[in-house]
């Protein structure tokens, strides 16, 4: 087998987040669920709250694309698969995801709908409320996918958001195989309990039938995926049936097993918490790029959490910092 030429390829909405602040009081007013992610079904429903929110940062974001983004930050090789629209927003995500040296070749979609954005609300604790309009993002056809791309990467990273929509849940299924038939590695992250709740059989499908070699998972996903309501025994369910599982526990840092090993790390000392929009997928990103580098267990959790510490210490999902600096600070 050549060696890949890239670390990792991911597959994900292409999104333009918008951060605002908010308080709790607005969370509720709006019927939302705080620190979760929400659907919005239409532009005109996307528009009316984005009507309602207070002064704005526009970033681009999705949870697949922030954590190549972290990647290629910290020196990584990587690429990016996933739909944007034909339009001002599209050409915004295209033009950050490039910037920061991942390659991005998926042609733009013509009229409707739009680029996907998501409006995030961030409360003063930090936690982040997110709401979806998944616009052009739930149209990216099996066709559009990069093969070459995809057989050349050491890993695969694809993230449990996308699989709401039944065309590019096809399309991911298809760049499994194409990753399988290459002999790389699948990583999948489960995103949220939202889509564990619309999606789980299909998640353990793919877990029980061995196309999944890492997956990564927060403490309430991995209850909702073992459907059991205590950590250990969902530990103790899930960890058997991949060869890498990766949990984060917020404030309680995080673990992971594999094939037999397991390693926990602190969550990494911050001053404060700004912002856990992107927390998850930074810390996926630290992790996948240790793994890649063939660090250790342990050592990819506290890259991980170094990230992770890095991302909620401002507002937005990208890096704002030099993270080679950072790393060789921190890990030395």
């Amino acid at each position: 087998m050549t060696k890949p030429a890239h670390d990792v390829v991911a597959i994900g909405n292409a999104i333009v987040d918008i951060l605002s602040q908010s308080e709790d009081a607005f969370l509720a007013q709006e019927g939302m669920a705080k620190g979760s992610m929400q659907l919005m079904f239409s532009p005109e429903e996307a528009d009316a709250l984005y009507a309602k929110m207070g002064p704005g940062i526009e970033a681009s974001g999705g949870s697949a694309a922030n954590t190549v983004a972290g990647i290629a930050a910290l020196g990584g090789k990587c690429g990016f698969i996933g739909q944007v629209a034909d339009d001002q927003l599209g050409e915004v995500f295209a033009h950050d995801v490039r910037s920061v040296g991942i390659d991005f070749g998926t042609p733009a979609r013509a009229g409707a709908p739009t680029t996907a954005r998501c409006l995030i609300f961030v409360t003063p604790d930090g936690q982040r409320t997110m709401n979806t309009f998944l616009g052009a993002s739930q149209f990216l056809p099996a066709a559009a996918l990069d093969r070459d791309l995809i057989a050349d990467a050491a890993i695969l990273y694809l993230e449990g958001y996308l699989w709401d929509p039944e065309e590019p849940r096809a399309a991911m299924r298809a760049a499994i195989d194409i990753a399988r038939g290459a002999g790389r590695k699948v990583a999948f992250t489960l995103s949220d309990t939202f889509c564990i709740s619309r999606h789980g059989g299909d998640f353990r499908t793919l877990i029980a039938d061995g196309l999944i070699d890492i997956l990564f998972a927060n403490e309430a996903e991995l209850l909702a995926l073992a459907e059991v309501e205590d950590f250990d025994a969902a530990v103790a369910k899930i960890a058997p049936q991949v060869p890498t599982l990766v949990v984060t526990r917020s404030e309680n840092g995080a673990i992971a097993l594999q094939n037999g090993t397991k390693a926990s790390v602190a969550a990494e000392p911050i001053a404060k918490v700004v912002d856990t929009t992107g927390a998850g997928d930074l810390f996926a990103a630290g992790f996948l790029h240790g793994q890649a580098q063939g660090w250790d267990l342990e050592k990819s959790l506290r890259l991980g959490a170094i990230c992770a510490a890095e991302i909620i210490s401002h507002f937005g999902a990208r890096p704002q910092v030099d993270m080679k600096a950072l790393v060789a600070e921190k890990l030395g």
